[in-house]
């Protein structure tokens, strides 16, 4: 199957790669044209402009956007609009609000353009390891681009199956899933963003009070100097607090235990706020993530080691780089 990519970064690129890996053409398009070069090499069809690239896509026309949320996403995605027509498909794949996808939904289906949302996790890793796919659309959209999102998606692998789901045949187990309609997609990767948080602040936390366990503030007899990479690492085995988000602690851990490299200026993107947004707009209770998106907003006064993990778990899955104080 044809897929155009437009926005070439981290993420972009490497599916554009596992795309290609996998038996799919693809033309790109970055405004840089040094992020389409090495991917032409690889045997992509590179386009310089927007309109040679929806020329150089086949009907019915399948564009993806891989490029930052907001006036970006914004942009592009009425450029598109503007150059494309009925029956074709548009994919917004970034970490957009959805209440902009329901919006743009709306306005491309005035058009005959399908608008498809596709919360996706998997940062850097994702050429190797896939990408968990959140879908939002209309479904006979999501049904003719399932070989695209099949191909991005990890797939069952090893992973045993879930008791009681003997009998289900979705692609939930796969890696990907149709949520719903327009902005369903995103609203998903939204609070699995605003749990990441969470998650991240309770490893931030937990290795900060086993580093400062030596304290003077400790009787001397209950100061204890741990190894936080081999505590890392041994939770990795067998513990109950075990997951991906620890194995890239134990990572970053071993490679540098005091994280020099990091400061602490921990930075948000988004999803976190709006997670906290739609907690109030249900009256839904969200301590945790809440105080956890606070904590992100007080790392970047007074920072701990804690924040410094924090900010190395980020480096770790998405590539993410400590902006300086006031940046």
């Amino acid at each position: 199957m044809q897929l155009g990519m437009i926005g070439l970064g981290r993420m972009g690129a490497n599916m554009v790669r596992r795309l290609m890996n996998g038996g799919h053409s693809c033309v790109v398009f970055d405004r840089n044209p040094e992020h389409a070069r090495p991917l032409v090499a690889d045997g992509a069809a590179g386009a310089a402009s927007l309109e040679e690239f929806v020329a150089k896509l086949e009907k019915p026309r399948v564009a993806w956007v891989m490029v930052p949320a907001g006036s970006p996403t914004e942009e592009t995605v009425t450029a598109l609009a503007e150059r494309m027509h009925a029956g074709d498909l548009v994919i917004d794949g970034g970490n957009s609000h959805y209440k902009d996808d329901v919006r743009r939904a709306q306005t491309l289906k005035s058009r005959g353009i399908h608008y498809v949302d596709a919360g996706t996790s998997g940062g850097v890793w994702g050429l190797e390891r896939g990408y968990c796919l959140m879908i939002g659309g209309d479904r006979e959209a999501v049904t003719h681009l399932d070989p695209i999102f099949r191909t991005l998606a990890p797939g069952r692998g090893d992973i045993p199956r879930t008791p009681g789901r003997e009998r289900s045949d979705g692609t939930a187990e796969d890696g990907y899933l149709h949520c719903g309609p327009a902005g369903a997609g995103h609203f998903v990767k939204m609070v699995h963003n605003g749990i990441e948080y969470g998650l991240m602040q309770a490893y931030a936390e937990g290795f900060d009070l086993l580093r400062t366990a030596v304290t003077g503030q400790r009787p001397q007899a209950e100061r204890y100097h741990f190894e936080l990479a081999d505590i890392a690492e041994v939770w990795r085995h067998g513990s109950v607090v075990g997951s991906w988000l620890l194995d890239l602690t134990a990572m970053a851990l071993a490679e540098d235990p005091e994280l020099a490299a990091f400061s602490g200026f921990v930075q948000d993107s988004g999803e976190g706020r709006w997670t906290i947004e739609a907690a109030i707009e249900q009256a839904a209770p969200a301590d945790v993530l809440a105080a956890s998106l606070f904590a992100r907003f007080r790392s970047r006064q007074d920072h701990t080691f804690g924040e410094k993990l924090l900010s190395a778990m980020r480096h770790k899955f998405g590539g993410h780089v400590e902006r300086p104080s006031g940046g």
